[in-house]
């Protein structure tokens, strides 16, 4: 949910990189409580941490806008598949270096590959297409990377013009099986949702945050992102990695794209983990994500306002379905709305097919912006085993900017833990904002953090006016819920106790007339 959007937004509970000093220190590891059994990494990717690794793989000079910048054919490969990188820049060349994403000692990512110096040249912004009002790059290709010898995995390509100036292309080398492994889960939908790259995204158009209404009801993946090439990975998901790799899990890499073209992908999972800003979902990777849930495989959601919007994936002029359709407000314009109203792309608690995303996350998305302390309710929980938290026990600022809470209504799973309970303010308007955890009748364990700070908290960065010692708590509840759900059906040793009815939840009412619950 961008902050573009709020003044066209009410409040809508009514209806429905990893800082090295923060990880080397943090908290002794001990199954103790958890009672988990530990998980051995397979050989490839044990092998890949004991790797040296490239501390330099940072943007040293990210430079101007145009400067260099480019998009790879490919949202995901195979190991050893080839992709091609289209790149423009206003310098006379460029090379490109891969960055494969992980702990390697605390460097966090190792290079893989790198090019020899490539002629280059400015490539042209296309215009909007009618209609839909979707920029397509649509550029000539630069240079075919072969992945050969890549292990799967998160990747940056670092792409440096003879100015120095660089920028960052994004690709995951994605797991061909996720049998058996705690699986991460790239929201490439959502990166789109907000990319501006032309002019436009899903909630903007050229004249910026106010221009809502020019805004693009389609974009496309291919084009570069714009910011640092890669804003919303290096943000919300590459702190994740790092501590997952750290903890040696057997770990498998997709997309949100793979996840909706691939109906055996999932297969034999046993955990899915959706990052922290996690958006955008089609039905499709929703039923998939649903079904492996119902055959045992644990669900965790590090963020807030994970599937909130319902998009549908169509093709580009390439041919692969490289295209995020999103009506949002505008869903009685989308082609499908009569046709078939489970695809029109609307927000997913809406008409005309409401399905409020709690009945699979546990929560609700309710409303931003907010800035407000994390407050620990069940400090006996496993989750918080090793912190030391106490009940009260509150870290600043760690909830926002969006949040979500449990409510009382029959879309709710249960049994249902809450296990922090934050009172926030959105817009003058007095609420909580909750973490939960709950377990599925197949032994599935799902855990919704609540908060969308909670994978930046791990970075030990004070943005947010974070505490940098925040960063210990959440990396010990997230190693505790890592090595829990790597090693199956959570519910069958660690079955939630609910507690629901201690927090007075609401029912569906508009929370503003629960004011008592403060």
């Amino acid at each position: 949910m961008d902050n573009a959007d709020w003044d066209r937004r009410h409040f809508l509970g009514t209806t429905a990189g990893v800082g090295a000093g923060a990880l080397a220190a943090g908290f002794a590891s001990g199954s103790g409580r958890t009672g988990a059994p530990r998980p051995t990494a397979p050989a490839p990717v044990a092998a890949e941490n004991n790797l040296p690794g490239d501390r330099d793989w940072g943007l040293r000079h990210r430079g101007a806008d145009r400067a260099v910048e480019g998009y790879p054919d490919q949202v995901s490969v195979l190991p050893g598949e080839t992709f091609h990188l289209h790149v423009s820049t206003i310098a006379k060349g460029f090379r490109a270096e891969a960055f494969r994403l992980g702990w390697y000692g605390g460097a966090q990512a190792r290079q893989v590959w790198s090019s020899e110096r490539t002629s280059g040249g400015a490539q042209p912004i296309p215009a909007a297409q009618s209609g839909t009002r979707t920029v397509l790059a649509g550029w000539q290709p630069s240079m075919a990377i072969s992945t050969r010898g890549w292990p799967e995995g998160a990747y940056l390509i670092r792409l440096t013009a003879d100015s120095g100036e660089q920028r960052y292309v994004p690709i995951t080398v994605r797991s061909a099986s996720t049998a058996g492994k705690l699986v991460l889960v790239n929201a490439v939908g959502t990166w789109q949702a907000y990319n501006t790259w032309g002019g436009r995204s899903l909630y903007r158009g050229p004249g910026g945050k106010s221009d809502y209404d020019n805004r693009s009801l389609a974009v496309s993946c291919d084009r570069p992102y714009d910011n640092n090439g890669a804003p919303l990975f290096t943000t919300y998901e590459q702190p994740v990695i790092a501590l997952a790799e750290k903890l040696g899990l057997p770990l498998g890499y997709v997309t949100t794209m793979d996840i909706d073209r691939d109906p055996q992908l999932l297969r034999g999972a046993h955990a899915i983990v959706s990052l922290g800003h996690d958006e955008y979902w089609t039905p499709a990777m929703r039923d998939r994500v649903t079904a492996a849930r119902d055959a045992g495989c644990n669900l965790a959601f590090l963020g807030a306002n994970a599937c909130f919007r319902r998009i549908r994936l169509e093709p580009t002029p390439g041919g692969d379905r490289h295209l995020v359709v999103c009506y949002k407000t505008d869903w009685p314009h989308d082609p499908m709305n009569g046709r078939d109203d489970a695809a029109v792309t609307t927000d997913w608690r809406e008409v005309p097919h409401a399905r409020p995303e709690n009945s699979m996350t546990g929560t609700l998305y309710e409303s931003n912006p907010t800035s407000a302390p994390y407050v620990v309710a069940d400090p006996g929980h496993w989750l918080f085993e090793g912190t030391g938290a106490t009940r009260g026990t509150a870290f600043r600022n760690l909830v926002g900017t969006e949040y979500d809470r449990v409510n009382a209504g029959q879309n709710t799973p249960r049994p249902i833990e809450i296990v922090a309970h934050s009172k926030v303010v959105c817009r003058g308007v007095r609420s909580f904002g909750d973490s939960a955890y709950y377990t599925a009748a197949s032994g599935a364990g799902v855990f919704n953090t609540g908060t969308m700070r909670w994978v930046e908290s791990l970075t030990d960065d004070p943005g947010h006016g974070i505490p940098p010692h925040t960063a210990e708590f959440t990396s010990r509840v997230t190693e505790n819920l890592f090595r829990v759900f790597a090693a199956g059906p959570a519910g069958r040793t660690h079955p939630a106790k609910d507690n629901l009815e201690n927090f007075h939840p609401y029912d569906g009412d508009p929370i503003w007339a629960k004011q008592d619950l403060w």
